[in-house]
């Protein structure tokens, strides 16, 4: 299923030594987006939190959450679906019964 959130972070809740910089000279800073079945208070249905590494989950640390969204799009995921041959009314007679 595709979607398309909206979402804001806290820039202050940002740890900066957790900023990563790529060999093509860019910036990053890895975080995590949980989205939701169910809306929470303010009608946000994801949570933004940094991303931790497989230490502090197994440790179970408590996530820093940094910001949330909403969802402003879902549709359905393109799937090709199996191609099935109809008879037509010429194949049959052209009276226009299938039989």
């Amino acid at each position: 299923m595709a979607m398309i959130l909206s979402c804001s972070i806290d820039l202050g809740k940002i740890d900066k030594t957790k900023i990563t910089e790529h060999k093509n000279g860019g910036k990053y800073y890895n975080f995590t987006v949980v989205v939701n079945d169910d809306k929470d208070q303010y009608g946000n249905d994801a949570a933004i939190s940094a991303q931790q590494t497989e230490e502090q989950r197994k440790a179970k640390e408590k996530r820093t959450f940094i910001g949330n969204g909403k969802k402003v799009w879902e549709g359905k995921s393109k799937q090709a679906s199996p191609q099935t041959t109809t008879p037509t009314a010429q194949s049959n007679g052209g009276d226009g019964l299938p039989f």
